[in-house]
This record gives C-alpha cells, sequence and structure tokens, in this order.
C-alpha cells in the first residue's frame, strides 16, 4: 500500500489502479492522417492541470467520524499529482454517501434470507451485512481501534500502513473481516474516481479526462470501423445525454 512499495515495483499507486482500469481501452494502432482527421472534433478535451478544486460534501449517509475515515482512506489510495487531482478533487466520497445511502447500500439485490456459512475463495461474498451494514460495521470497530489517534489524523505513512494491516491481516472489525471492508474500499474508490459523474463521483469527468475516454455519447456510427484511433473529444456524461450526437442510419429514411 504504502509509495516505496509501489515504486520499487517501477509504478506508483496512482498508476498501478490508472494502468489496470485504462487497459480495458484499445490499444492505439497505427492510422492514416486521413483517418485520424476524420475523427476530429471541434470539443477537445481540457488539458492535463484543468482538475476541480476541492468542495466541501453535505453527506446524507455517512456520519462525521465515517466521513473522516473515507475522506483520508480514499486520498491515500487514489492520490493527486503534479498534473491531475485524486479521489478527493473527483468527489469519490460522494460516491460512497450517494450509493451506501441508496438502494444498493440497502442490499436491495442481494439475497438476505442465509444460512450464513463461511464460503470458499470462489463463492464470493457471504456476509450477513448489506453494503451499508458492513461500512458502518467496519468503520465503527476502526473507530474504536484508533480512538487514540484517529486515521485521519495520522501521518500519510502511518495512514498507508494501516491500510496495508488491513488487506493483508486478518483482522475482526465487529464481525466483518478487514480483508473484506479492504476490498470493498478498494472496489469503491476505483468505482468513485472512474464511474459516470451521475453515481456521486468523478466530478468533472477528472479521470476520464485523465485517460481520454470519451464517456456516454448516443452513438459512435461514424467511426465503428476506425480502430485504434484516439477520439479527441470532450467527454460527455450520462446526466448530459441531451446533448448526445445520435445518428441516423443511412438506410433508415428520415421521417417526414
Amino acid at each position: 500500500m504504502g509509495d516505496k512499495e509501489s515504486k520499487d515495483s517501477g509504478l506508483t499507486r496512482r498508476e498501478a489502479i490508472i494502468a489496470a482500469t485504462s487497459g480495458l481501452l484499445v490499444a492505439a494502432l497505427p492510422v492514416t492522417q486521413a483517418e485520424a482527421q476524420a475523427v476530429k472534433h471541434a470539443a477537445k478535451a481540457p488539458k492535463a492541470g484543468a482538475s476541480p478544486g476541492k468542495k466541501k460534501n453535505v453527506y446524507i449517509f455517512l456520519n462525521k467520524n465515517e466521513a473522516a475515515f473515507i475522506e483520508a482512506a480514499v486520498a491515500r489510495l487514489i492520490p493527486a499529482d503534479d498534473q491531475w487531482g485524486g479521489a478527493i478533487e473527483a468527489d469519490v466520497p460522494n460516491y460512497f454517501d450517494k450509493q451506501l445511502g441508496g438502494s444498493w447500500g440497502a442490499g436491495e439485490r442481494l439475497y438476505r434470507s442465509g444460512p450464513w456459512k463461511a464460503g470458499t475463495k470462489t463463492q464470493g461474498y457471504q456476509l450477513p451485512y448489506t453494503p451499508a451494514e458492513l461500512f458502518r460495521t467496519a468503520l465503527k470497530a476502526i473507530d474504536t481501534d484508533l480512538k487514540k489517534t484517529p486515521f485521519a489524523k495520522m501521518s500519510t505513512a502511518d495512514q498507508d500502513a494501516y491500510l496495508h494491516k488491513l488487506e493483508k491481516e486478518d483482522i475482526d472489525l465487529g464481525g466483518v473481516p478487514s480483508k473484506v471492508f479492504f476490498s470493498s474500499l478498494l472496489q469503491m474508490t476505483m468505482e468513485g474516481f472512474f464511474s459516470d459523474p451521475v453515481y456521486g463521483g468523478n466530478r468533472d469527468m477528472l479521470s476520464w479526462r485523465m485517460i481520454g475516454f470519451p464517456g456516454a455519447y448516443g452513438s459512435y456510427y461514424d467511426i465503428v470501423d476506425k480502430h485504434g484511433i484516439k477520439i479527441d473529444r470532450a467527454p460527455l456524461s450520462l446526466a448530459e445525454d441531451a446533448a448526445g450526437m445520435i445518428h441516423q442510419h443511412p438506410n433508415i429514411p428520415a421521417k417526414q
């Protein structure tokens, strides 16, 4: 978890997370200049460094202590660098609050009837807690464990060490295994950083601008056969769908 650990492998923590996510994108291949010009759009993506500033959130689910931990933890999992903002600038804590306080957090799509027994590694999540209950239970146990020095008040080195401890050791967090909690914490941090802003995070599409992801345009019909081409356009969120680009199929006559 520490910066030293990741740098020893040639990657910072931030670069490792971005590389893992960007691997879902198609690798760039050589194209002709004509093909490249064919997909140029007037709307240019903002330059690196144009990251949004911090803002104070009003949380509906997270209490004061829970919010303090989440804010400090995600700042260590995806820290800002000299070019782009990190999880805090992308409003990832708001993603946590919105999701944990909604239907997903309430476990509306989870099987909740038991029996509750320890499963194998291949059987996935086997705990009786909803996502909201899991976080609330684990964070309460962490708050008790760190009563003398809360996580948010630790040095960044001590924060990294504690997160590493949660990830690697078998600690009982009030009935929640620390490894399960850490895995959920990391997963939601990445979701909040890279998902569509409509879900509460990725403020101003920060991560999409950073990796060059165009977002939720209505159609790519005009370039569907152009492989490996850089899409040089400003990203579009689902919330901006009305501004999407919908193309009429050439074989379908337009309405009169």
